[in-house]
Order: structure tokens, then C-alpha cells, then sequence
């Protein structure tokens, strides 16, 4: 991995991290890593069931930003290819299409 990038960056991702590690992000199955606000809220975005939770000493309501930012963001978002199925869509396009 990039020495450079916090271990939540998905190794096919090619964005820089924004800033330091600020959050934890859990899987299902309590598994995680720690992030930036940005490669937090793209690791969160790509998988089910998952919780963020601010680092010690990060400013109060990092997690809830990375939370909303997960939720615009598309599941691995820099993999090219059209996107239908209601798996590679945001939560946030999700829930429009549920409500149309």
C-alpha cells in the first residue's frame, strides 16, 4: 500500500487521501480501518452494514460528515461502467427511486 494513504483507500482507488486518518470505519462483522474524511466516507459507501466512528482527539462531528458523504457516494465509485442495479447505486439514489 501507498505509505502516503490511509489504510482505508481501496488499493484501486486512485484519489490522494484529504487530510489524516479521522475515522474508523466497521464492516458487519466489526472489521475495520482507519481514514480520511474522504477515503472513509468512499470505504463506507462500498460496503453493507457499515458504521464510522471518529477517531480520539478528531473534531466533534467528524463521522456524521463522513456518514452524509458516504451516503451520495456511489459503492467503488472509481470503477467505470454503467450502473442500474440498485447494488452500484448511492443509498441516497436508492431511496429517490424508492420514493418516485
Amino acid at each position: 500500500m501507498d505509505q502516503d494513504r490511509c489504510p482505508a483507500a481501496h488499493l484501486e482507488d486512485p484519489t490522494e487521501c484529504v487530510g489524516p486518518a479521522v475515522v474508523t470505519v466497521l464492516d458487519s462483522t466489526g472489521a475495520g480501518a482507519d481514514g480520511c474524511e474522504h477515503h472513509g466516507a468512499r470505504l463506507l459507501a462500498s460496503i453493507d452494514g457499515g458504521w464510522v466512528y471518529s477517531l480520539p482527539a478528531t473534531p466533534r462531528g467528524t463521522a456524521v460528515r463522513v456518514f452524509k458523504a458516504a451516503d451520495g457516494i456511489r459503492p467503488f465509485c472509481w470503477v467505470d461502467g454503467p450502473r442500474t442495479k440498485p447494488s452500484q447505486l448511492s443509498y441516497a439514489e436508492n431511496r429517490e427511486q424508492h420514493h418516485r
